[in-house]
């Protein structure tokens, strides 16, 4: 399968639509963004991995004023798998309520539920040093 232009859009405009949708607390919508039975992997976070939209939505829930305020995602690459999957890469700029800010990589499993795309697989890792680690 080759992606077409349009699948390339409906699966950026996917994985923007997260940060729209979580930073509006929509989370009842998540099951838009995810398959019923996806992996979100937190572990760089020391929150293991959760498995499932609703437990997606009690983690951001359980996290409540610690969620940051503005979640704003850029630089998607995206990578055709042989599966007709479609591996995602994409950085995301966390802004706090107090002003301060987190990088992180969000490394997206996409796969195509029907005539739309979700994602099944997410890993969140943060970014905390220079040129990835890379020292002088």
């Amino acid at each position: 399968m080759t992606l077409t232009v349009d699948d390339r859009t409906a699966v950026t405009d996917l994985i923007h639509e997260y940060g729209h949708l979580i930073d509006a607390g929509k989370l009842d919508r998540l099951a838009e963004l995810f398959t019923a039975d996806a992996t979100y992997d937190l572990v760089d976070f020391g929150q293991g991995t959760l498995t499932g939209v609703a437990a997606i939505r009690a983690a951001a829930l359980a996290l409540g004023e610690a969620n940051p305020v503005g979640h704003h995602i850029t630089n998607v690459v995206l990578t055709e798998q042989a599966d007709g999957r479609v591996r995602a890469r994409s950085k995301g700029i966390g802004i706090m309520a107090d002003g301060t800010a987190g990088s992180v990589l969000y490394d997206d499993l996409i796969v195509r539920d029907g005539s739309t795309w979700r994602i099944s697989h997410r890993t969140i890792v943060a970014r905390r040093a220079p040129l990835g680690g890379v020292p002088r």
